[in-house]
């Protein structure tokens, strides 16, 4: 049993060693300033990064979220009708939707969504 367990122990440290060995072995030795500068979103990190953001994409992407986030929370509310009482579901939708109307309508009357 002892013989055994020190095999084990051996092939163990073994395969430790080479699997800290390989890394060196395959270093790459060929790099340049490209290839270890991050790619970030298709922004080049070797340019100004004073370059100007569009806000219109930013408030684009931001009603996104919000009425993504919004129609996750509505999604479960058919399955919710079997759960509650009926009243009390039509007045939880009525609610959500009427928030969800009034901010579209606010967002419309703002010129948010309008692409300039």
């Amino acid at each position: 049993m002892k013989l055994l367990l020190t095999f084990w122990m051996i092939i163990i440290i073994m395969m430790l060693i080479i699997i800290m060995i390989i890394p060196l072995i395959n270093i790459q030795k060929n790099k340049d300033r490209e290839k270890n500068s991050p790619f970030e979103c298709g922004f080049d990190p070797m340019s100004n990064s004073r370059i100007s953001f569009s806000i219109q994409f930013f408030t684009v992407s931001l009603m996104f979220l919000i009425f993504d986030i919004e129609i996750s929370i509505l999604m479960p509310m058919p399955v919710l009708i079997m759960m509650s009482k009926t009243y009390l579901w039509i007045y939880t939708m009525a609610i959500l939707v009427f928030t969800l109307l009034m901010g579209l309508i606010l967002e419309w009357k703002e010129g948010s969504m309008n692409w300039k």
